[in-house]
């Protein structure tokens, strides 16, 4: 399986602007500059994208680690929050509230710890990954 996306940038670092397209054309076209970046700006952002990619890539593998286990999710909902420093990507942080009927916690941190380790996105980001969460049941 492949998939990709299209940058497109016109001028200078921070004057300069761009815009992004998906392959789903869920972004079409979606602008982002220095603005979107560093400061308030209208659009979106490398980071914000990485962070929407690491919480649906997680909240799936979770509910494939807990389906192999004989669980069904009611609901995963997880915020991630990607630090940029000194121009790296320095950490990614998880934060999900779950609601798995039925599981007990040692089970359940078990299959969070498997998703946070083995999920396609935290192995290709190469910083340090945080998973914190809250089981409703």
């Amino acid at each position: 399986m492949k998939r990709h996306a299209t940058s497109v940038w016109e001028g200078s670092g921070k004057e300069g602007k761009g815009h992004l397209t998906t392959q789903s054309t869920v972004l079409s076209e979606t602008q982002y500059s220095y603005s979107s970046r560093f400061e308030d700006g209208i659009g979106t952002n490398p980071e914000e994208l990485v962070a929407a990619a690491h919480a649906g890539c997680f909240n799936m593998k979770l509910s494939f680690v807990l389906g192999a286990a004989g669980f069904t999710p009611e609901k995963l909902e997880t915020k991630a929050v990607i630090t940029l420093e000194d121009g790296a990507v320095s950490k990614s942080e998880l934060t999900l509230t779950a609601a798995v009927p039925d599981i007990d916690a040692q089970k359940f941190e078990e299959s969070v710890r498997d998703a946070e380790k083995n999920c396609p996105i935290s192995k290709l980001l190469d910083t340090e990954i945080v998973v914190n969460y809250t089981l409703n049941n």
